[in-house]
């Protein structure tokens, strides 16, 4: 099995290398821009009301090297997509990360 990841920055292609078994799983690395255009949001809107409100450093988004540039971590932000879409529309989050429902 051949297995071919392509991102941005780099491409790796392994026959024999399961990144499941090993315990590594690749992320995928976005910039704001390309960001934008999978979940639809502007690029000054994410920087500048979903960055540290809903979108959290070290949980979906790093800064490489400790500089000024933002790779976005793909798999993190649609996972968290997901289950804020699932939690049905009678609920109510509270501080505490719970939800309740009513």
């Amino acid at each position: 099995m051949t297995i071919i990841c392509i991102r941005r920055y780099e491409i790796v292609a392994s026959d024999d290398f399961d990144y499941h078994r090993e315990g590594r799983m690749s992320q995928t690395y976005l910039t704001t821009d390309e960001l934008s255009a999978r979940i639809k949001y502007d690029a000054r809107t994410i920087r500048e009301r979903l960055k540290d409100s809903v979108l959290l450093e070290g949980k979906h988004y790093v800064r490489p090297f400790g500089g000024r540039k933002i790779l976005y971590l793909w798999e993190n932000i649609e996972r968290d997509m997901a289950v804020s879409i699932s939690v049905d529309r009678l609920s109510l989050p509270m501080a505490n990360g719970g939800v309740l429902h009513g």
